[in-house]
């Protein structure tokens, strides 16, 4: 049989593989239901490609598009044998097969020796994700361009979404009318970059959280990468992406293969449907985290290079009363390490500051019933360091010139077996001294001139990124129970290539809440909460210099993997009571928090913002309200609680007291008791707060109304 249909979750997909061609996607999109063969068939007929005046036979456009069928757009595969040969292969000896819900075809070129596997598989949640692999059979080398996976938009989408953002500020959402032509979003930073796309949706007009229809894609890669839309004249709206290769950067021998990363498609009846099938995938992942999300202490903005022991302890001390479960040393503990300029690369306790190790610290950590946790960037290195005067050669490099220094620092080339060797020493070195529970990965500069002595001069972004992920993938091997945080100047490497080997991520250098109140609204486009490192800054925020109640800061982070990230021996005692007492309280909703399906308020009142996670059963929800500005009209409007059993009396309290600016809503008493769907359709009265205060709202299942 040559067509194969998907079905899960509301999502079918449609694969065409006739004999001697690649597969193309007939259909993305709403679930088709049980067709049976005919009926299959016939859709099929009435999906297909019609002639237009490029050629006169239909131009069919496979997942890896073909340019010999008369395609005009962007090609899948890029490349050519030396010589200038094997440019333009026809990948017609194909065979397909399908195991499940994943398709595999396998075809070649006799006149290239070039062969191709594509494989496309629709996950459970309805995430479609799709990987293809070439082979050069020929003798003479085939330098690769580009191989770019596409997945046609079969609806009616009339414009662009995607992300944007710079260090602080990261996942700006943007937004753009879909038009004739390429919108082309490429990343060469080398890391994902605070500016990636992250996913790129192609949408019907006004596009929400639950109205609208939205395909979007996302490149899971850590390295320099691509996404794209592209709507031809003839009406075809395409999105593609694949891993972006520098000049010369693969070149296949004979034999030799290369393999894309995973690009992941996702449809939704509005955005926070796509992006559930992005948080159902990564928590059906085997290595998901299930124990609770331990609350951490994070050292960096109460301490920062000033490492004294006897500070250090208090702030242990003061951590484990306030219910921290995590206590993490950053940036500052090795050798030389008395500012950002000197000391990467040199992966030992430095003696002048922690002549007994750092023994006495893990140990009172320890004793306090608390989890220990170490800041590193393995991938750097301070050319004012005893292992960049030792080898020099282990920096990444185009020739005989070093690219521009960033924050003082350069790229430590992984794929040098010695310099990779050397790390690897010296991580497990310390993870196994001294039994370290979670590694924050730090990676702090983007690769510029990113060539590899070991290799040549070549580029090397793609092996160091491969070295990369196997030397993540090596140390959890030896130490299991090891967590690692994907770090990159705040949120730089937020991606599903780096989530298959680390366990969070650190969303953004910039925990102003107002800030964070949008940084996490768009991560969770691609991350369910628990995966999301979301911490209580100081009053004054050390990146915007705003000041804030705890009460916003934390219900602000809430919802993530919390965290605070504060130099508690400030703190008086009054003070840490508060902070405790709201620990305990994200204790009480973890399960419900990092379980439950996120849901994003559309049509708020002017300067509202307004979010939740409603239990998988529809038992409970916890919703946030927040005022971030001051609103040319007064008091705000209602804001509707969705997601909830529309049959089901729910009871609203606050779970925390807040002030109001005004008369306190009725639901404030606790007393308010109306259906999911009431409250879907006419909210609750927002609470009139000051600028930048919020309230969290509980929502308790009280009886049915079937």
């Amino acid at each position: 049989m040559h067509l194969h249909h998907l079905r899960a979750a509301g999502v079918s997909v449609v694969l065409e593989c006739p004999p001697g061609a690649l597969p193309a996607i007939l259909h993305w999109g709403p679930d088709l239901g049980p067709l049976g063969g005919d009926d299959l068939e016939h859709l099929a007929a009435e999906l297909r490609p019609r002639s237009d005046q490029t050629v006169e036979v239909p131009i069919r456009t496979a997942i890896v598009p073909e340019a010999r069928t008369g395609w005009m757009g962007e090609p899948g595969l890029s490349g050519h044998h030396d010589g200038g040969t094997g440019w333009s292969p026809a990948f017609t000896d194909v065979t397909c097969e399908q195991h499940g819900q994943r398709v595999v075809a396998a075809g070649g070129d006799p006149h290239s020796r070039l062969g191709l596997t594509v494989t496309v598989e629709l996950d459970p949640s309805g995430l479609l994700r799709a990987q293809a692999e070439l082979r050069n059979g020929h003798d003479l080398p085939y330098t690769l361009d580009a191989l770019n996976l596409v997945f046609p938009v079969h609806g009616n989408p009339t414009e662009l979404l995607d992300q944007a953002g710079r260090w602080s500020k990261e996942r700006v959402p943007q937004r753009r009318a879909l038009t004739v032509g390429t919108h082309l979003r490429e990343n060469r930073r080398g890391r994902t970059g605070a500016d990636a796309a992250t996913v790129l949706f192609a949408a019907t007009a006004g596009i929400g959280f639950r109205r609208g229809e939205a395909w979007g894609v996302h490149v899971g890669h850590s390295g320099n990468h691509r996404h794209y839309a592209e709507r031809t004249a003839t009406g075809r709206t395409m999105l593609g992406g694949g891993e972006l290769l520098l000049p010369g950067e693969i070149v296949l021998a004979a034999g030799e293969t290369y393999r894309t990363p995973w690009v992941y498609a996702t449809y939704g009846r509005g955005l926070d449907e796509a992006a559930h099938r992005f948080h159902e995938h990564l928590r059906a992942r085997p290595a998901h985290p299930v124990r609770p999300r331990p609350v951490v202490l994070n050292t960096w903005e109460a301490v920062y290079f000033d490492h004294d022991l006897d500070r250090l302890l208090e702030l242990a001390d003061r951590a484990a009363r306030v219910g921290v479960e995590r206590f993490v040393l950053d940036d500052g503990w090795f050798l030389g390490r008395r500012n950002d300029g000197a000391g990467l690369g040199d992966w030992y306790v430095d003696p002048a500051v922690w002549p007994d190790g750092l023994h006495p610290l893990v140990e009172r950590v320890r004793t306090l019933g608390m989890e220990f946790g170490l800041w590193v960037e393995p991938e750097m290195v301070n050319p004012d360091s005893e292992l960049a005067r030792a080898h020099p050669d282990w920096m990444l490099k185009a020739g005989d010139r070093l690219p521009p220094p960033a924050r003082r620092q350069q790229v430590l080339d992984l794929t040098d077996p010695d310099a990779y060797a050397y790390i690897k020493e010296r991580l497990l070195a310390l993870v196994g001294e001294y039994e370290i529970d979670f590694l924050k990965w730090d990676h702090n500069r983007d690769l510029v001139d990113a060539g590899s002595t070991a290799h040549g001069g070549r580029p090397a972004v793609h092996a160091q990124t491969e070295a990369v992920y196997r030397l993540l993938d090596e140390l959890r091997a030896a130490h299991p129970r090891l967590e690692i945080e994907a770090c990159s100047s705040g949120g730089a490497r937020v991606d599903l290539g780096m989530l298959q080997h680390t366990d969070r991520v650190w969303a953004s250098d910039c925990i102003d809440p107002v800030e964070r109140q949008d940084i996490l609204r768009w991560t969770a486009q691609l991350l369910p909460p628990e995966l999301i490192g979301s911490h209580i800054g100081a009053e004054r925020s050390h990146t915007t210099g705003r000041r804030h109640d705890l009460s916003f800061r934390a219900a602000t982070a809430f919802f993530g993997h919390y965290g605070i990230e504060w130099d508690l021996t400030s703190l008086t005692g009054a003070e840490l009571d508060e902070l405790a007492a709201w620990v305990a309280l994200h204790k009480r909703h973890r399960e419900l928090l990092h379980t439950g399906t996120m849901v994003r308020v559309d049509d708020t009142p002017e300067s509202v913002r307004a979010h939740g996670v409603v239990a998988a059963d529809a038992s409970e929800a916890v919703y946030e309200i927040a005022v971030l500005g001051r609103p040319a009209t007064w008091p705000p409007g209602p804001v509707r609680l969705p997601g909830l059993d529309p049959e089901t009396v729910y009871r609203v309290r606050p779970l925390m007291p807040f002030t109001s600016r005004g008369a306190a809503p009725a639901w404030a008493s606790g007393e308010l008791e109306l259906p999911g769907s009431a409250l879907a359709a006419a909210g609750i009265a927002a609470p009139p707060l000051f600028p930048e205060q919020s309230v969290l709202v509980h929502v308790e299942a009280v009886s049915t109304t079937a």
